[in-house]
């Protein structure tokens, strides 16, 4: 789950990192009085590519300001509306860097990244340097420094970057974060670094022992529309993208895979949704295709599970009832495999319905559909 910037800045603060002293602004009527232009008018929203699409604005005076909020709380930024925008101090600085903490499969734990040049276009540069941890608590400077002498000439920076990324190491295994990431992390002219943009991405499942993340799960349902908050209250995991084939699957690394083969076979997802919390349950489902029916960018939804605990005959049954109440014509292709598949068959054939022997089959229909739609 990820937060919002002006919340992201606020815990790097009770941490010690420095970031910009800026200022909420709730309403397009009720403006603050800034003493010192120019100033940063950010959109606070959860979407990525807010700074490419006009989200980030630099403002000279008070007009600018009042002509600025207005554009800014009527602009969708993927699907998102601003509900608050940040005005940060316009900060001079020498230069843009990167850095972040994240979670790594590949490192069985935590990787730092870390790029000598930051920005908007970090993404398309040089890859960042990695240094992979794992559990936090086996940050070593030493390590770290080794990484940053082949990509950072600055010694001293080196020194203040190590000291940064073991503080972010420390606060994400503190905070149940997944990310952390500071770009741009602006190096001032007396040689400090600041936060001037910041992401944390909390990790959803700590949400029993992390009030925080409680406040955001239960703050994000206030904001969803009725079916998004159906499906948020069974447990489900959703990411809305800008694809047309919407995917329902069981666990978040079956739920990837399928993403992945249907990118690489030529589509494009419309949504990550784990359904793992009750795939076999009708009622687990009921939302998810009402939420998905009732999208009109998507065009084809793609079922995959796999279980071994979870039964696919009851998953079928699901399906079968669900299918009944459905109203939308879009079409459902199904890949269902595990424990009792070979009951399957003869439910799906009770509503005119096929299980594809392997997701390579289902995912190639489905672009089909999708194509043809």
């Amino acid at each position: 789950m990820m937060i919002l910037e002006h919340e992201a800045k606020a815990l790097l603060r009770s941490v010690g990192v420095a970031v910009p002293q800026g200022s909420l602004i709730k309403s397009p009527t009720r403006l603050p009085k800034i003493k010192s232009y120019p100033i940063a008018l950010k959109a606070q929203v959860r979407s990525g590519g807010r700074g490419k699409l006009g989200g980030v604005i630099r403002v000279n005076n008070a007009t600018a300001l009042k002509a600025g909020a207005r554009k800014l709380f009527n602009t969708t930024f993927g699907d998102e509306k601003p509900e608050v925008l940040l005005a940060d101090p316009w900060l001079p600085f020498e230069r843009e860097l990167y850095l972040s903490v994240t979670i790594d499969g590949t490192a069985e734990g935590y990787v730092v990244l870390y790029s000598p040049k930051g920005g908007v276009d970090v993404e398309s540069g040089t890859p960042p340097a990695r240094y992979p941890i794992g559990p936090a608590s086996q940050f070593r400077a030493q390590g770290f420094r080794a990484v940053l002498e082949k990509v950072e000439k600055d010694f001293q920076l080196r020194e203040k970057l190590i000291f940064l990324a073991q503080r972010l190491v420390e606060t994400a295994a503190a905070r149940d974060c997944n990310t952390i990431e500071i770009n741009p992390l602006v190096q001032l002219k007396d040689g400090s670094l600041m936060a001037l943009d910041a992401k944390i991405v909390y990790d959803d499942w700590a949400h029993y022992r992390n009030s925080d993340i409680l406040d955001q799960q239960k703050a994000e349902r206030a904001r969803a529309d009725k079916y998004l908050r159906a499906s948020l209250e069974m447990g489900h995991m959703y990411v809305k993208l800008d694809g047309d084939i919407a995917l329902i699957s069981g666990g978040a690394g079956m739920t990837m895979g399928a993403m992945d083969m249907i990118k690489a076979a030529g589509g494009k997802p419309a949504c990550f949704l784990d359904a793992s919390p009750g795939p076999t349950s009708t009622r687990g489902y009921k939302p998810a295709f009402q939420m998905l029916d009732a999208d009109p960018s998507i065009k084809v939804i793609l079922v995959s599970v796999f279980g071994g605990g979870t039964h696919m005959n009851r998953v079928a049954s699901a399906m079968k009832e669900n299918m009944a109440m459905r109203k939308s014509k879009k079409p459902v292709v199904f890949r269902l495999d595990g424990t009792y598949v070979d009951q399957v068959p003869a439910i799906f054939e009770t509503f005119g319905a096929k299980n594809h022997p392997n997701l390579e089959s289902a995912v190639k229909e489905a672009i089909k559909l999708a194509r043809s739609a």
